[in-house]
């Protein structure tokens, strides 16, 4: 289980790169040097490289599956108890 505040930290950053990214991206169109010293002004976490996937029920940061949005460890639960639709273990 990953700590409340590394989880809020990622929301925070969720928020900040909606916020800004209408901006940025108008920022980017523009390519000349008023537009980069501009784009330099807003914050850091602002940037989607800085946002980094999480589980939705754990927090946990590796081995995130992204079609199901949860770690590794989740999703072999979930699908052992059936929970998630259309998955099931192989056995041959």
């Amino acid at each position: 289980m990953a700590k409340e505040s590394m989880k809020a930290r990622e929301v925070k950053r969720r928020k900040m790169v909606q916020k800004y990214a209408a901006k940025r991206a108008r920022l980017k169109a523009q390519g000349d040097e008023e537009a980069y010293r501009e784009l330099q002004k807003i914050p850091k976490n602002a940037s989607p490289v800085r946002l980094h996937n999480r589980c939705c029920m754990t927090g946990r940061p590796k081995g995130y599956i992204r079609q199901f949005g949860i770690s590794r460890i989740q999703f072999r639960e979930m699908a052992s108890q059936g929970l998630i639709p259309g998955v099931k273990k192989a056995s041959w």
